[in-house]
């Protein structure tokens, strides 16, 4: 069984995606960056854009029944290797007794040029 959903999220039907899917025991989340109601937030702020995206990609695992200990890899995409300090240490609020596979790269740019930070998160609910 699969079950998507959506967050309402200005590119999801443009594009062409949903915000996560459940597929069996697998969730996986759509990048999320810290644009709420179709506007970025914390412009200029690495720190308090990677939480805002982690708050949206957690609000999603939510909705499918998943919490943060499901969480078993997330990857972060910045868009300059000097932001790596507070992208991790934000990570690392959420994460930290979690310990997911995690990868950070540096990315040219984002689709909108004030996005700092975009966040990818895949979880499995299966017997641990």
């Amino acid at each position: 069984m699969i079950e998507r959903i959506t967050s309402g999220g200005p590119w999801e039907d443009k594009i062409g995606y949903s915000r996560a899917v459940l597929a069996g025991d697998h969730a996986f989340v759509s990048g999320c960056t810290a644009t709420v109601d179709g506007e970025v937030v914390h412009v200029g702020d690495p720190y308090q854009q990677t939480r805002t995206a982690i708050e949206i990609a957690l609000w999603s695992l939510e909705r499918l029944g998943l919490g943060r200990e499901h969480v078993v890899r997330t990857r972060l995409y910045v868009t300059d290797a000097a932001f790596s300090g507070d992208v991790g240490r934000a990570h690392a609020e959420f994460f930290r007794e979690v310990r997911p596979a995690t990868s950070m790269l540096v990315v040219a740019g984002l689709i909108d040029p004030r996005q700092l930070v975009e966040i990818e998160i895949d979880a499995y609910r299966g017997a641990s």
